[in-house]
């Protein structure tokens, strides 16, 4: 069918190849670039919308073999490279500068383990290599500068033409902002709404965060004023609810992800955390502690995707405790694979947003 082969024989084979997420073809969503042909030998540029890609290698694959398919092909090389897509912009709500997509990780119930999964899936797309922040917006229980082991972390404040600018802390490939690093360790912050509505902004708009695919929001439990001041303040590619599968979890996260959807704000999808225990000295066995299926039921009846399911280990809270989160502490763990999993599908489902 191509007699000649160059680089536009290269990208007319190509374009039945489609983005399995998007559904449409790669060379019409200029996915492919830089084609280049030396004898037999083709090469080009595969630019997905997230460096956390969940079918990388199966997007690689399918153009290998097609690109094969032409008539003496002897070698196809594709360089992976990703350009994330910036959220669509809302007219009444003012963006971060530099910030691409903001994401909120929130429970309707305290204790549900919101906090390790905002850490652990801020991580895991860092390790994918996208540039990802973490706003502990949690400012009445700021736990994760201990989780990220930046709890010792010492800020500054630069004083600039426009204002004072918070640069953040760093560690695990994630910039973190949190009321941990502004209050002493047992310092209680006694505030009425207000001050807190002016702090969250503060930290959406006077902390450096220069250039980030992703920054992820650590909410408060419930349904309050910081989830208000986040709503109404920024265009948001969407809010993540994370439970338990024991039913008065299950109960408050529903209110919660309603009262996203009533502020327009699309549910990415519900995270159901310790799902099981796995004893450390049988890893074979799991214990429903907290029950079964919850997370999946809820998600069904509520028509939100189910993102995963993340076991109860003792590794988790270890690591937590220590500074050192699961997905890097131990990355072959239950947990972690479970994690590096939910990052991917929340990467996924944020750049389908962003592009139809």
């Amino acid at each position: 069918m191509y007699d000649v082969l160059d680089s536009q024989s290269v990208l007319e084979v190509l374009r039945p190849v489609q983005d399995p997420e998007l559904r449409k073809s790669l060379v019409e969503l200029n996915m492919i670039r830089n084609v280049k042909i030396e004898g037999g030998k083709v090469s080009f540029t595969l630019v997905l919308t997230t460096p956390a890609c969940p079918l990388r290698e199966f997007i690689v694959e399918d153009c290998q073999k097609a690109v094969k398919k032409l008539p003496g092909v002897t070698d196809v090389s594709v360089e992976v490279t990703a350009e994330t897509p910036q959220q669509k912009s809302l007219p009444d709500r003012n963006g971060v500068p530099g910030v691409k997509n903001i994401i909120a990780i929130s429970s309707g119930k305290g204790g549900v383990g919101k906090s390790t999964v905002a850490v652990n899936v801020a991580v895991a797309l860092a390790q994918t290599g996208a540039k990802v922040g973490l706003l502990d917006a949690d400012i009445y229980g700021p736990n994760d500068p201990t989780m990220l082991g930046l709890s010792d972390a010492q800020i500054v404040v630069r004083s600039t033409e426009k204002g004072e600018v918070l640069e953040p802390a760093f560690n695990h490939g994630v910039k973190l902002v949190s009321m941990g690093f502004l209050i002493d360790r047992d310092q209680p912050v006694i505030w009425r709404g207000p001050m807190l509505n002016g702090v969250i902004r503060q930290f959406l708009y006077q902390v450096e965060w220069g250039e980030l695919d992703y920054l992820l929001v650590d909410m408060p439990p419930g349904t309050g004023d910081a989830q208000l001041t986040l709503t109404q303040a920024v265009p948001m590619s969407g809010a993540v609810i994370v439970t338990t599968p024991q039913t008065v979890a299950l109960l408050d996260s529903r209110k919660g992800l309603k009262m996203f959807q009533q502020m327009n704000v699309s549910v990415l999808g519900i995270v159901e955390n310790m799902s099981y225990f796995i004893p450390p000295d049988m890893p074979d066995k799991q214990y429903d502690i907290f029950g079964s299926g919850g997370g999946s039921k809820t998600a069904a009846e509520l028509d939100v995707p189910l993102l995963g399911c993340i076991p109860l280990e003792i590794s988790t809270r270890v690591g937590g405790d220590n500074g050192v989160p699961i997905v890097v502490a131990d990355p072959d763990s239950a947990s972690a694979k479970a994690l590096v999993a939910i990052a991917l599908a929340i990467a996924g489902k944020v750049s389908v947003a962003a592009l139809t």
